[in-house]
């Protein structure tokens, strides 16, 4: 990097001395300068996935937004330009609106594309995307993570549509998106899903909330309730220009092959509900937090640097059957911890909410000051009654029944790297996403599936339109055999019985 003192004497002047410069065309803000704790933790909108008619909740349409705006993440940023989800620009958030459905109660959405022709971050050619040379508009299609609804409304990466529908993807199938929320109670989160374009879009700022509430079997929980006492935190890190702009490196790890797309992104800040660091006032009683992790690579160990446990009460878009009470929670990307606190237990009146998990996890960087601190909570002194309660038991669900199961499938994850030794693809059983369809499980049956990473990474995954259950977590031991023979079916083009064989002597104890 090449500073010069004018260009310091320039951007201390801009902003109050909290930025270095990466290169000629990026002047980066140097986030250790910027004050924490200095904003207050936002509670998004929300917006009622129904109406009550004659004391009947009814079936509710929606129409929300994509909007380009300009957004404070910190007190002391010049407003960044964002792309924002909305009833209308003027009340647009990053993140987005919290959608509150009713179990069994449909919601319909229709998802309006106002973006700009041109897009505010840089995106790669080179690998397959809905943005080339004849797209007029930017391309964009929302994805309900963890529902179970109809294939139309599922936001499939080549169901894109442009501003006005003006233009649309190959599988674009309805403007009006139906969502029957008839599924178990849970955390969802909706978010951009456009081909090439969802790592930039949502870096954008294109996602939020969304929760699917059953009152008759969670309110006899006695679980906090109410919006100042279950809320929703999105977490997710971003780096700024000094001119407030989201910093997205714009080479690549390969340059010669994909001269701007890069496998990871890992901010400087970390950002909550739209603000760096916020801090949020809390009474001595029980809140209930419902935290996405909406980075695009960066794993987060949550812990309380006063001591505070967590109550575990859900996972992802389910509940767990019974409370597990911990130290610490890891929470990949695209995950969702459902907790509750008891700020009555601190003997402190600040508790702050700390991250020490390693980027790329778990072998890569340690945290610093930066990203090693999440938000802070003050707590008011005075304890009051608190009427709420983590009961012993919570949902049950049924057991998967192994006698019945119509397949075993086995899915490997293989990320493939240059002579440099930088990932350039990652395949599923050798096969890239436009190839012809393989895995067809059937309505209703049960599978086990076998997924089998081989990737450097930890790899968080998820289905569309079902759920899965984990059985077991197996370590793999003699990675390179099995690699060896992952390399060779690839070059025949086919994925034998060999390397299933292969995978089950490399299996080690479950972990």
């Amino acid at each position: 990097m090449d500073r010069t003192l004018l260009l310091k004497l320039l951007t201390l002047v801009a902003l109050l001395g909290a930025l270095t410069c990466s290169s000629a065309s990026d002047h980066l803000v140097d986030v250790s300068k910027l004050e924490m704790f200095v904003d207050e933790l936002p509670d998004m909108p929300r917006i009622l996935g129904y109406h009550v008619l004659d004391g009947v909740p009814k079936s509710e349409s929606l129409k929300i937004g994509m909007f380009k705006k300009k957004w404070k993440f910190h007190r002391d940023l010049p407003p960044t330009a964002v792309y924002a989800y909305g009833i209308t620009k003027h009340t647009a958030t990053v993140p987005g609106p919290t959608i509150e459905a009713l179990f069994g109660v449909d919601t319909h959405v229709r998802w309006q594309n106002h973006l700009p022709p041109k897009h505010i971050l840089p995106w790669d050619p080179t690998i397959p995307t809905a943005l080339t040379n004849t797209t007029r508009g930017i391309p964009a299609v929302v994805h309900l993570h963890g529902g179970i609804h109809e294939p139309e409304s599922d936001g499939n990466a080549n169901a894109w549509f442009t501003s006005k529908f003006s233009q649309r993807g190959p599988t674009w199938a309805k403007k009006t998106y139906h969502y029957p929320n008839n599924q178990q109670p849970g955390n969802l989160w909706y978010h951009d899903h456009a081909m090439g374009l969802t790592r930039v879009n949502l870096l954008a700022g294109l996602l939020g909330a969304y929760i699917i509430r059953h009152p008759s079997i969670e309110d006899p929980l006695g679980l906090p309730r109410g919006d100042e006492f279950d809320r929703p935190l999105i977490v997710f890190d971003r780096s700024f220009r000094t001119d407030g702009s989201i910093f997205m490196n714009s080479t690549g790890n390969n340059p010669s092959i994909h001269p701007q797309w890069q496998p990871e992104y890992f901010g400087d800040a970390i950002i909550v509900n739209g603000k760096a660091w916020p801090r949020l006032t809390v009474r001595r009683r029980k809140y209930r937090f419902r935290i996405i992790n909406a980075s695009n690579a960066r794993f987060f160990r949550f812990f309380f640097t006063n001591g505070l446990r967590f109550t575990h009460v859900a996972s992802d878009s389910a509940y767990i059957e019974k409370p597990v009470t911990a130290n610490e929670t890891l929470v990949g990307p695209s995950e969702i911890t459902d907790i509750v606190v008891d700020f009555s237990q601190s003997r402190s009146n600040v508790a702050i909410l700390a991250n020490n998990a390693k980027y790329p996890y778990p072998t890569g960087d340690p945290v610093d000051e930066a990203n090693g601190k999440v938000m802070k909570f003050i707590i008011l002194p005075d304890q009051e009654v608190d009427t709420s309660r983590v009961p012993k038991r919570l949902l049950e669900y049924p057991v998967a029944d192994l006698s019945g199961v119509a397949h075993t499938r086995y899915v490997a994850m293989y990320e493939y790297v240059s002579d440099i030794d930088e990932p350039t693809h990652l395949y599923l059983n050798a096969k890239p996403y436009e190839a012809p369809v393989t895995e067809t499980p059937k309505e209703g049956s049960t599978e086990v599936w076998y997924v089998i990473n081989l990737t450097e990474d930890n790899h968080p995954l998820h289905i569309h339109l079902g759920l899965f259950k984990v059985l077991d977590q197996t370590e793999l031991v003699k990675l390179d055999e099995f690699k060896a023979v992952h390399d060779e079916n690839q070059r025949r083009g086919q994925v034998p019985r060999g390397q299933v064989c292969a995978w089950q002597e490399s299996r080690g104890a479950s972990s």
